[in-house]
């Protein structure tokens, strides 16, 4: 079974946090270019990390800036943070309420399949919705986890996902909407999916869920599918 250092990083801007996963990522390369190419095993380090972010927009290097439906002045006014990305994906939100994990893994110790990875992510989430009575579900084409209605039109995006793949080393990840302040999404075509909303745990649930209680489900889950033990790094 692999091991995976974990890290509750708290509160931290998006900045900091994508400097640190580019420094796990950049450690785990140097260590790939001192390894024999024919080595049975790599001796890299995975990690996970949980973060809540202060209010940002982030858009992936395939995004297109007409789905940002608000001005540079007024993010500044409304001290909300704005990055380019080097993940996939188009544009999103990270938030207060929200819990995003990043996990920087090598997945030449897991599976070199992006695909199954992402399907992976996805049924994290599915688990942890599971537990709490709602049905999550993957949409054709759609990278993420919905809520689904009849009308496909009133599917409700709950998490969002987006990566990068560097010498099969994993970072950035997903964003799912816990007590998230749903606001913040109409300013934007969230993912450039136009005409499908976004929902949150609380709204569904109609109540406040403690984030500890989503992050102990989440961790839990995480461990069963990606087969892993989770160590904490602190």
């Amino acid at each position: 079974m692999q091991k995976v250092m974990f890290s509750d990083l708290g509160k931290m801007n998006y900045k900091s946090a994508w400097d640190l996963q580019e420094k796990l990522l950049q450690g785990n390369v140097i260590l790939k270019n001192q390894t024999s190419l024919s080595a049975d095993v790599m001796p890299t380090v995975n990690y996970m990390l949980l973060v809540e972010h202060p209010p940002v927009y982030t858009i992936g290097k395939s995004g297109h800036m007409e789905n940002v439906l608000i001005s540079q002045e007024e993010m500044h006014e409304r001290e909300i943070a704005f990055f380019k990305t080097n993940r996939g994906g188009d544009i999103t939100f990270h938030g207060p309420g929200q819990l995003v994990c990043y996990p920087v893994l090598d997945l030449e110790n897991f599976n070199t399949d992006i695909g199954k990875y992402l399907r992976n992510l996805e049924e994290v989430v599915i688990r942890c919705l599971a537990n709490y009575g709602l049905t999550g579900k993957r949409s054709a084409g759609e990278t993420g986890v919905w809520l689904q209605a009849e009308n496909n039109e009133q599917d409700r995006k709950i998490c969002a996902i987006g990566v990068r793949c560097s010498r099969w080393i994993t970072m950035h990840g997903l964003a799912l909407n816990v007590n998230t302040d749903l606001s913040y999404f109409d300013n934007i075509v969230p993912c450039g999916i136009r005409n499908k909303q976004v929902t949150s745990l609380q709204k569904e649930l109609n109540k406040e869920i403690p984030m500890h209680e989503v992050k102990k489900i989440f961790t839990d889950n995480f461990q069963d599918v990606f087969e892993v033990k989770l160590l904490d790094l602190d």
